[in-house]
């Protein structure tokens, strides 16, 4: 070496002292360069140590854990605390397929990132998020991985890292459920059940499929929230909540859309008798007694229903059909479900005319009362009678108190007309024999009312009616607005001296505890437990016996009220009620009549009606249409039931002939006619009607639009555009032969 450096140097034609310093710093470069090189060395080594360390430290603080596989997908390392966590051992591991660590991927999501196509294509990932079952709990984890090949380029397996994201993954999922969950309740939410709502009406469009829904609102629920606080109105949603998803089932789902308001989605549920049953339960089921913060509290719940593709093609029509219904429950006196139908538009609208009339029909003589006989049911004696207040508007004539009450109720007049009715037939009943006592109503309003005493006192001394004389009739609503006030008001009115009443019970709010703390003289049994109780099956004697044994024992006068026939009031004898009301004694009557009915001291009226219960009958004057073969008749329908009806307006139709009715709105009936007399018939349905929720009838299910819509006809609330075929065939109007010339219809 040193003589190659020698000879080189000559070369160069360095000197001797030129030639030692060249020397000099070759060497020193030498050095510098081993030097270094040690230096890298040793750096290397300690850098590769303390990465070993820093992983080491990585997995064992299970911040995250490392894996491999070969290139058939099968793990070759996976960190020992992953093991643990799985509860397997690194060897039980080793040589298994890494996708069997994770839960199978869900394929019915489009696009979807699966971590067995990202192995299949040998693609590099990055925070894959995967789900992994431990045991009975969910767990996820963020997966990354890059796949490795050798020198030659040929694809050898995957390396990775992953960590534990489940407290992120559930943090999010909280917030999702917050979102489209009320965090009160655990029921869906209004947006939830928004966008639900949409998703199914639109794919039930296009399988024809119908939906119904219910709106449910809580009645008398600010009281309680107002009276109790709203802690305790929070708890009360919550039980409203479970009785609503017991009362529903797997039928439907329910959300709370907002404040009392409930909303519940019914997937394929178009039979309204089966749909106002389902009504009718959660109506009875919410209005049960609850216990909130150990104290007793009662509401109860009125509801709308809407069916689309009936009341509503779209989730907007659907809801705004199902609003009109609640309305409509609500403004009939609350506590009972409506159906949709196309004049509750125009019902809303008279309604509020009717509100403004109603102000001045005091001021205007437009209210009167009626009285009907209360009967002693051994002997037909009248032993007083029940005011009834009537309201005969200048333009629309008699409107009935099932309307104008609640609306009375809801503008604020019925503490007005309470004490018009008051003073009215305590002046009306001076005028009766001296044992003849007067029934008045006072509403849950009036009686919340603490000057309801003095308006009573006023009243007996201004008309000079003996005191034990006038009734009040009260009904167990009452009894929401708490204990203390409650009771005072009963010892109040007791010290007047009046008889107290309770009036329909058995309906809504019934508890017998009532009767162990109201100081009440009579008992009332609400006309439903009469209604069809003499049909075989019926178990409305067994109550209606266990009710007039309770009266007895707390030495209580009972009244059956609707009593219409006489197989019933033979029933009501049977069972010991000492009084009956109904119009198979008599109707109610005006003040003028009752005075010249009562002139001998004493009134006995001889019970007159059918031998046998049948369904109520609604007198209706109602245009209907009439379809027969290929005819089809425009007829007046004059009073039906559940089982039939009276039509009026063909000629001589011979017994046996069949028809279907055509209700309008989809509603169609199959009947046959079993009397005909000269321009009426007599026709019995094929199916029962079912009660709409508002004292009338409908078919229990309809024809769809979509059936419709084939036949070429229409419907209201459908889009035209839904229709393909225009209307009715020509030969509609066609007459057959056996209708005779005098047919004018």
């Amino acid at each position: 070496m040193d003589q190659i450096n020698i000879e080189t140097s000559h070369e160069f034609g360095l000197s001797d002292n030129e030639r030692q310093s060249f020397f000099d710093r070759i060497s020193g470069r030498i050095f510098k360069q081993n030097r270094d090189l040690d230096v890298a060395a040793g750096m290397s080594s300690l850098k590769t140590t303390e990465a070993l360390l820093l992983l080491q430290n990585y997995e064992e603080t299970r911040q995250g854990w490392f894996w491999s596989t070969d290139k058939t997908g099968n793990i070759t390392y996976i960190t020992q605390t992953l093991a643990e966590v799985l509860n397997k051992s690194q060897a039980e591991l080793l040589g298994t397929p890494f996708v069997e660590l994770f839960a199978q991927p869900d394929n019915s999501v489009p696009n979807q990132r699966t971590l067995p196509f990202m192995l299949a294509k040998q693609c590099r990932f990055n925070d894959l998020k995967l789900k992994a079952v431990v045991g009975d709990e969910d767990r996820w984890w963020s997966i990354s991985g890059k796949p490795q090949t050798d020198k030659s380029g040929e694809f050898v397996g995957y390396r990775g890292n992953g960590k534990d994201i489940t407290a992120q993954q559930r943090s999010e999922e909280e917030s999702s459920r917050l979102a489209m969950f009320d965090s009160l309740t655990g029921l869906a939410n209004r947006t939830s059940a928004s966008k639900t709502l949409v998703s199914t009406l639109t794919a039930f469009k296009q399988q024809k499929r119908t939906c119904g829904i219910l709106l449910v609102d809580l009645d008398r629920f600010k009281q309680v929230n107002d009276t109790m606080g709203h802690l305790a109105g929070d708890e009360l949603l919550k039980q409203v909540a479970k009785r609503l998803l017991k009362a529903v089932g797997k039928r439907g789902e329910v959300c709370r859309i907002g404040g009392d308001e409930f909303q519940i989605m019914l997937p394929d549920m178009e039979d309204r008798g089966e749909l106002g049953k389902l009504s009718n339960n959660i109506v009875l089921s919410l209005s049960e007694p609850y216990t909130v913060d150990g104290t007793r509290c009662i509401i109860g719940a009125s509801i709308g229903i809407a069916i689309s593709p009936f009341d509503g093609m779209t989730s907007e029509d659907l809801l705004h059909s199902a609003d009109l219904a609640l309305y409509a429950a609500k403004g009939r006196g609350r506590g009972r479900f409506h159906f949709f139908s196309e004049d509750l538009q125009q019902s809303a609208k008279d309604r509020k005319i009717l509100e403004d009339d109603l102000r001045d029909a005091l001021s205007n003589d437009q209210l009167s009362l009626a009285y009907q006989p209360i009967v002693n049911a051994k002997n037909d004696v009248v032993r007083g009678v029940e005011a009834l207040m009537r309201w005969n508007h200048p333009e629309r004539g008699p409107i009935s108190p099932a309307f104008f009450i609640p609306i009375a109720e809801e503008a604020n007049l019925i503490k007005t007309m309470g004490t018009w009715a008051l003073n009215r037939a305590c002046q009306d009943a001076v005028k009766w024999p001296s044992k003849f006592i007067v029934a008045v109503n006072v509403s849950p309003i009036q009686f919340a009312d603490e000057k309801l005493p003095e308006i009573v006192t006023k009243a007996l001394k201004k008309s000079g009616l003996p005191a034990e004389r006038l009734e009040l009739e009260i009904t167990e609503s009452v009894f929401l607005e708490g204990s203390e006030k409650t009771e005072k008001m009963f010892a109040d009115l007791k010290n007047i001296g009046v008889r107290l009443a309770l009036d329909d019970f058995g309906t809504g709010y019934s508890s017998l505890s009532y009767l162990q703390t109201a100081p009440f003289d009579k008992i009332k049994i609400d006309q439903s437990f009469v209604r069809g109780a003499t049909l075989p099956g019926s178990r409305n004697g067994a109550i209606i016996s266990a009710i007039v044994a309770l009266a007895e024992a707390l030495d209580m006068e009972t009244t059956a009220e609707g009593i219409e026939a006489m197989d019933e009031l033979d029933w009501i004898r049977g069972l010991n009620v000492s009084h009956v009301q109904g119009f198979i004694y008599s109707k109610a009557v005006d003040a003028e009549e009752l005075v010249r009915l009562v002139e001998k001291g004493e009134w006995i009226v001889t019970p007159n009606g059918p031998a046998k219960f049948r369904h109520d009958r609604i007198s209706m004057y109602r245009k209907v249409r009439a379809i027969h073969e290929n005819h089809c008749y425009s007829l007046m329908i004059r009073n039906i039931s559940e089982t039939g009806a009276l039509l009026e307006g063909l000629w001589d139709v011979p017994v046996g002939t069949e028809f279907v009715i055509d209700f309008g709105e989809g509603q169609l009936a199959v009947a046959v006619v079993r009397r005909s007399d000269k321009r009426q018939q007599g026709i019995e349905f094929e199916q029962r009607l079912v009660s709409d929720g508002n004292g009338g009838l409908c078919t229990s299910r309809r024809v769809s639009p979509y059936l419709i819509a084939e036949a070429g006809m229409q419907i209201p609330n459908i889009p035209a555009d839904f229709y393909p075929k225009p209307s009715y065939p020509a030969a509609v109007n066609e007459i057959p032969s056996f209708y005779t010339s005098k047919n004018k219809a």
